[in-house]
């Protein structure tokens, strides 16, 4: 028996399947000065992939500040002067 978590897995990897193959028309994609011509089955990934970079990076950037300094700010906490 498949678990549940798979199928939910599969299930959503063949609809953003169904997605990129309905969007193989060409766009052109204008950025500041540049103009760059590609199809949109390679545009859609490629902007999600960048979001998770993104997103992935920010979370590594304020993620371990907060996780690192919470030690010394629990003890330090008992010690300030109001």
């Amino acid at each position: 028996m498949m678990r549940p978590k798979f199928i939910v897995v599969l299930v959503l990897i063949t609809l953003f399947l169904i997605i990129l193959i309905q969007n193989i028309q060409p766009v052109t994609l204008r950025l500041f000065f540049w103009k760059v011509g590609m199809p949109q089955i390679i545009l859609m990934p490629l902007t999600m992939a960048i979001g998770f970079i993104a997103g992935f990076i920010v979370a590594k950037v304020t993620g371990n500040k907060t996780r690192s300094e919470a030690p010394r700010l629990k003890g330090g906490a008992s010690k300030m002067k109001y």
